[in-house]
């Protein structure tokens, strides 16, 4: 996601597995307080995004986590594992050996939150506005392969792809696949505003102040049906303008579980809180960050300077010094621990090398120093990101062969906007997945609607690689191509891998679920959280 949209390293992501508390779950939070999780970033309405919970423009991780509990999908990701599970549907599947037709059942006496009934049409209906509005800041490309979807009757809903996907159960599972009531969304623009009206367990009211969310209500909706068991009646997101703020929250009881945006220190600090009623836990985390060019900006459209950065970056100091060993360096795309991985920029590049980056750039008669500036965000990803882009600055600038500047932008929806627009030459990005595959890692950023609107093309990527994996259910025979597909990327350098993060989760100790509370693709899933009897 760009979501999809990174967080912190080991910092960042939401809840990891965790005993947080003791005593039973079971009906935790009923009739009492709500479960409060703390945000350290905002979601906010811009002239250029003015839809931040329309799941035509949702593309980041804060928004996927409002919209997973208030809209539905017809998949799911289950507590654990990546084999998607019905939701709003009563059951799914390909229908022919090809990959390229699958059907879906309803499940009966669904209804949104206003009363009105959802019906296979208003499946049909959502899939179409996400295509039609084609928004190109939001998640359309996860549905790019669906060539039309028909609705034969009102619990029938079939859709028929233009190629091979075996990712494509996983892709419905995503909010950029959610149900909306046609109603209420206009089929062929945005639904500006904070107001969601969905079919989720939760139905939610938004609280705002200007532009920005301050705080969203989660109430349990006694008209839901689906695969979901709520732990609780009420769940508040309470969005903080940093993750000091939210920390703060946390140890006074304000806050019962933080989420993303955490600093080395902080992860320091709050493993020592013990004594303070909250627990702190690790967990491998398949979150990334990452360099992005513009490859048309005269200054690095010669892959000669970014292969050479590739050969100044030191990912093993930027782990030391930045973020205190709570990520790992990555050397690919896609993180170690998903099917295909390999370090193909370790194989090529090996260990940081001055000398072979000066040779590089000479024999490309490119001239020195070559000067850009970095852009980067200041807010999306936690307190860290400005320190991570000045280590980068100074690295590449010792090296005496680039002269760099950096820029921070405070507003995350311009910042992408202007990403998308091709304004910066170099900026820093990072990523959650989508969806538990390598795949993922990969297709979203090559080809002509790619999620960073990035000028790059490859052909064997596009046309050979990416369908190729995609014929194969089995994903561990897709690993040739994912491999191939990253020694391409290492190759013309479109994209520079930085590190991988842990996860981290700040919890009260009367809090359960917490070992349930995260899906297999990060996905905060609130409806797992209860309260217990604290320690």
């Amino acid at each position: 996601m760009n979501r999809k949209t990174l967080v912190l390293p080991a910092l960042a992501g939401l809840l990891a597995p965790v005993l947080a508390a003791c005593g039973s779950s079971d009906g935790a939070g009923d009739g009492g307080d709500p479960i409060v999780v703390g945000v350290a970033t905002p979601i906010e309405a811009t002239k250029a995004a003015p839809a931040p919970l329309d799941p035509s423009q949702a593309y980041d991780v804060d928004a996927w986590n409002v919209l997973r509990a208030s809209l539905q999908t017809l998949m799911r990701l289950p507590r654990s594992g990546t084999a998607p599970v019905p939701e709003a549907a009563e059951s799914c599947g390909f229908r022919d050996t090809q990959n390229e037709q699958y059907r879906c059942t309803l499940r009966s006496g669904l209804k949104f939150s206003n009363g009105h009934a959802l019906t296979a049409q208003d499946v049909k209906f959502s899939i179409e506005r996400m295509k039609t509005i084609n928004n190109t800041n939001g998640p359309v490309s996860l549905l790019n392969d669906i060539d039309k979807v028909e609705a034969p009757s009102d619990t029938e809903v079939v859709f028929h792809l233009n190629k091979p996907d075996a990712t494509f159960p996983q892709k419905l599972t995503t909010p950029a696949a959610s149900i909306v009531d046609p109603e209420v969304y206009p089929k062929d623009r945005l639904y500006s505003g904070f107001d969601l009206v969905g079919s989720g367990p939760y139905t939610v009211k938004v609280e705002h102040s200007g532009n920005r969310i301050t705080k969203a209500v989660f109430t349990k909706n006694p008209d839901y049906k689906g695969g979901m068991k709520t732990k609780n009646d009420k769940v508040e997101m309470r969005f903080f303008g940093d993750s000091v703020s939210t920390e703060k929250a946390l140890r006074r009881g304000d806050v019962d579980v933080m989420n993303r945006g955490l600093s080395p220190s902080q992860v320091k600090g709050l493993e020592n809180a013990r004594d303070k009623h909250i627990t702190l836990e690790p967990m491998p985390g398949q979150e990334i960050r990452y360099l992005a060019f513009n490859t048309k900006a005269p200054v690095v459209a010669n892959k000669a300077v970014r292969q050479a950065m590739a050969q100044i970056v030191n990912r093993s100091q930027l782990v030391r010094d930045v973020y205190s060993y709570t990520g790992d360096p990555l050397y690919s795309m896609v993180p170690t621990g998903l099917t295909g991985h390999i370090n193909s920029f370790f194989n090529k590049y090996g260990n940081p090398n001055v000398a072979a980056a000066r040779k590089t750039l000479q024999q490309a008669n490119i001239t020195t120093p070559v000067k850009f500036t970095l852009t980067y965000t200041t807010t999306h990803y936690g307190s860290s990101t400005a320190k991570e882009v000045r280590a980068l600055q100074q690295q590449l600038n010792d090296s005496k062969l680039f002269d760099i500047s950096v820029k921070g932008v405070d507003s995350w929806q311009q910042f992408r906007t202007d990403a998308q627009d091709g304004k910066y030459t170099v900026y820093n990005m990072g990523w959650f997945p989508d969806i538990p595959d390598a795949d993922n890692y990969i297709a979203p950023f090559i080809g002509k609607a790619n999620f960073l609107g990035s000028p790059y093309r490859n052909g064997t990527i596009e046309s050979q690689l990416i369908p190729s994996s995609r014929q194969q259910s089995d994903r561990s025979a897709a690993a040739a191509d994912f491999k191939q597909a990253q020694d391409i990327i290492a190759q013309d350098v479109p994209l520079l891998p930085l590190w991988q993060g842990k996860q981290y989760v700040a919890a009260r100790d009367d809090i359960t679920g917490i070992e349930w509370a995260l899906n297999s693709s990060s996905g905060l899933q609130i409806w797992e959280l209860g309260r217990g009897v604290a320690d």
